[in-house]
């Protein structure tokens, strides 16, 4: 596999790759990326995890001037998960470049928050749709310098019915540009926007074949109303360190995440209806390990980037082949195996025989299993939230110094850290968030008190 160490980058792309140890380039990042780095439009199509954001952060953060306080790179996510996703990895990645302003423009703020940080010009921007637009028709984001343009997750931005809003910004956008897309799928609708918005873009698809043998997918029949005893029976007997368990419905979400929550599973919800916070902080929650059953819609868990995803559960076998084989992608990453469950009802059999003909192989079907043990399945971590962060000059080191140091935890009893502009959020091994928790009230943290809690069980 070719190296990053093959590409022309400039020294600090070269430094921050080494610091978050990144060597051998992604299939994607191989077709993709000396053409993004030359300056040609990229449509392509490459599923979650597969490192297309590095790959076009790294091509926006080659040529962005620092010099001066202008929009030179603007990123489209379908979601506010996605944005500030792909904005983390911009920030990571230009951790060696001075004086980058990236900003993240989303829905769940007021605009005017918005506006008042746009009084310095951002150099890149990445941001919702509608966000975007809505900044752009106070006339408050200058579009005239901008050189490059991303769509990531075209298909679902489109789904999600923001094909007119796009069209707006693009015809704002200069038309001497760089056009980066990047779909999971590549419907007629994504080709069109392609025919029309680029220049002879360079077509990059990245085979699946590879990942899909290291799923291992088996099918459930079972009848509607013994669908809430089969999944609590297959969780009960798989155990999975983190489950991803999807609903077509958002009151779906609510009614399963409602039963495993009664029946002692560490679960959260994640549906369209939440408070930024709280959507934050049940991603938090997640990808530390401190809950291990997440349901969610394909909406809402459209740009999770969970790694280590040991399972993925179709509670409802999902409407559409391409979305079905989007679900089951979350896990079996990186060269790691995973496990796919779904349940059939008889109803939904029209549309398993459709994902095997899609697969071109039978699927492989079985009883559920008897749970061995009715033992709750109970999350190793614990989330602490502190009500301090980044505009505080919070690091995680000084979290974790402060929690191994005069809170007398063991380095091994602190998991991942996550550290926001106003607060930050670690996660604790059970058996120690107890004494955590009353160390940190009783102690500081940078010789500060600040307020921590608990926000999960």
């Amino acid at each position: 596999m070719p190296t990053f160490a093959d590409l022309k980058l400039i020294e600090p792309l070269v430094r921050a790759l080494a610091e978050v140890d990144y060597a051998e380039m992604t299939p994607v990042q191989a077709a993709g990326l000396p053409a993004i780095l030359a300056g040609k439009d990229v449509v392509a199509q490459a599923k979650t995890g597969s490192g297309k954001t590095a790959a076009f952060a790294l091509g926006l953060l080659s040529t962005v001037k620092t010099d001066t306080a202008r929009l030179q790179g603007l990123v489209l996510c379908p979601t506010r998960e996605l944005a500030d996703q792909v904005s983390r990895e911009i920030r990571r990645l230009a951790a060696f470049i001075p004086n980058v302003k990236v900003l993240t423009l989303c829905g769940g703020v007021p605009v005017r928050i918005h506006l008042a940080s746009l009084t310095h010009q951002p150099h890149i921007v990445v941001g919702t749709p509608g966000r975007v637009l809505d900044v752009l028709r106070k006339n408050a984001l200058p579009m005239e310098w901008l050189n490059t343009l991303v769509l990531d997750e075209a298909d679902r931005m489109l789904d999600m019915g923001f094909s007119e809003d796009i069209s707006d910004i693009i015809g704002r956008a200069p038309k001497e540009r760089q056009t980066l897309l990047f779909s999971a799928t590549m419907p007629d609708p994504i080709r069109e926007f392609s025919r029309q918005f680029q220049r002879k873009p360079l077509d990059v698809t990245v085979a699946s074949a590879a990942d899909e043998v290291l799923i291992e997918q088996t099918f459930f029949n079972v009848e509607s109303d013994g669908k809430l005893d089969a999944l609590t029976a297959l969780l009960r007997k798989f155990r999975p360190e983190s489950a991803l368990v999807f609903c077509n419905t958002r009151d779906g979400v609510r009614r399963v995440a409602e039963e495993l929550s009664h029946q002692s599973f560490s679960v959260l919800a994640l549906h369209g209806e939440m408070e930024q916070r709280e959507r934050e902080e049940m991603l938090v929650r997640f990808s530390n390990r401190s809950s291990n059953v997440l349901v969610a819609s394909d909406v809402a868990a459209r740009g999770l980037d969970i790694k280590e995803l040991a399972m993925v559960i179709n509670f409802d076998i999902a409407t559409d082949v391409e979305a079905h084989v989007h679900r089951v992608g979350r896990t079996g990453r990186a060269g790691e195996r995973g496990i796919a469950l779904s349940l059939c009802t008889p109803r939904d059999m029209p549309r398993a025989l459709q994902i095997e003909k899609q697969l071109g192989r039978s699927l492989s079907w079985e009883k559920i299993p008897s749970p061995s043990t009715s033992t709750p399945l109970y999350a190793p971590y614990v989330t602490l939230a502190i009500d301090a962060g980044r505009t505080d000059k919070l690091r995680p080191g000084d979290v974790l110094g402060a929690l191994t140091g005069d809170a007398g935890l063991p380095g091994t009893a602190v998991g991942k850290i996550d550290v926001y502009p106003t607060r930050t959020y670690v996660a604790v091994d059970r058996d120690w968030s107890e004494k955590a928790v009353q160390r940190l009230r009783a102690g500081k943290i940078k010789g500060k008190n600040f307020r921590v809690r608990k926000i999960s069980r």
